[in-house]
């Protein structure tokens, strides 16, 4: 019997929405260990080779990364097995690209492409917050940042702003009721809306009630939702195209076929 972790990942095991080949060879990347989980990050091999095609095969990735050409939130990753998640800005100076880490309706990773400004602040939410043995208020985030003495109005749940070059928290939005949302888990992963109700269930999983753009209401569970903006204003951050709104397969069939006409 093995010990310890597995180095290895079969591609009919890795995760679907990394969208591979079933008959492009036998193994899949296995992300290393970082700030998101494994089944629920993208590995920079993947955005290289897959995505932007900057790369053929993993080894020329890999003397990409050890070129130390690109970063994942400001700071220069050399381990092309690194996994990036929702929210990371992914940046390839010599190419003078900028992409964050978004979804679209479908669960999928989407690299969209962000200005030299948008690019230097990242969106995190507030997974925990506590006082350590010292008396010190932190929070977490749900890229494994710990913050301390942050903002007394800073509960679980809200987002805070995050300054990429400083780490320091320049802004943070309330979790509540009119709040803009994007939902990172479950079906409706990558729909964006307005939170319009909360349903508590003291022992289970609360649920919250989502209005998008169309005045389409959907719900999902609390912890699935994630604050990306205040009511009535704009999102913190620039959105991927259709702005998370989910079409049938057969609105998107008539939307091709009116395109190619």
């Amino acid at each position: 019997m093995t010990r310890g972790p597995k180095k290895h990942l079969k591609r009919l095991n890795a995760p679907h929405h990394w969208m591979l080949g079933k008959l492009d060879g036998i193994w899949a990347p296995k992300p290393g260990a970082g700030p998101h989980k494994g089944r629920e990050s993208l590995p920079i091999v993947l955005v290289l080779r897959n995505r932007l095609k900057y790369a053929l095969t993993r080894t020329e990735a890999q003397a990409i990364c050890m070129r130390r050409m690109v970063k994942v939130d400001g700071r220069i990753r050399t381990d092309m097995n690194f996994p990036a998640g929702f929210m990371d800005v992914v940046e390839i100076e010599k190419s003078d690209d900028r992409f964050r880490l978004l979804f679209d309706t479908g669960g999928r990773f989407v690299l969209h492409r962000l200005d030299k400004a948008e690019a230097g602040f990242k969106v995190c939410k507030v997974v925990r917050q506590e006082t350590s043995k010292k008396g010190i208020p932190t929070i977490t985030t749900h890229d494994g940042r710990t913050i301390r003495y942050h903002h007394p109005d800073i509960k679980k749940y809200d987002s805070v702003k995050v300054d990429i070059a400083t780490g320091k928290v320049v802004d943070h939005v309330k979790f509540g009721v009119g709040a803009t949302v994007m939902v990172t888990n479950g079906r409706n992963q990558g729909r964006i809306g307005t939170l319009v109700d909360r349903e508590r269930h003291p022992g289970s999983f609360d649920i919250v009630h989502v209005r998008d753009a169309r005045d389409a209401v959907f719900a999902t569970r609390l912890g699935n939702v994630f604050v990306i903006g205040r009511s009535g204003e704009e999102p913190l951050v620039s959105l991927p195209r259709k702005s998370g709104i989910k079409y049938t397969i057969f609105e998107q069939r008539d939307a091709r076929l009116k395109a190619s006409a």
